[in-house]
């Protein structure tokens, strides 16, 4: 049923290996954004809900190079950026060479 759903809708979701992160805020219209484009790619992906947690904003800065603004997007361990780098990407036709590549081995 899912895949004649998909077929429907033209979405055609890839079975992504890498490891995805997201750092988002509950109401951000961007983070909205950048999960509905990897929920249609059909990547399974952690998400830090980082609302007001100021210790949590500070580490996720860390990990981007210094920026602050949500959402903070990483495959990999590999810092892509916010929801336009990620958008950004997928015109270009570069997200799914990102999502393809199997995560590191702990």
């Amino acid at each position: 049923m899912l895949n004649f759903l998909n077929s429907l809708l033209g979405r055609n979701p890839e079975q992504s290996q890498a490891n995805v992160e997201i750092y988002t805020w509950q109401t951000c219209p961007f983070c909205i954004r950048a999960k509905l484009l990897l929920w249609w790619k059909g990547v399974n992906y952690t998400e830090y809900k980082i609302d007001g947690n100021e210790e949590a904003r500070n580490k996720m800065a860390k990990r981007a190079n210094g920026r602050r603004t949500v959402p903070q997007i990483f495959v990999n361990d590999q810092h892509i950026g916010g929801c336009d780098d990620l958008h950004s990407l997928d015109t270009k036709g570069q997200l799914d060479a990102y999502l393809s590549q199997p995560a590191p081995e702990p």
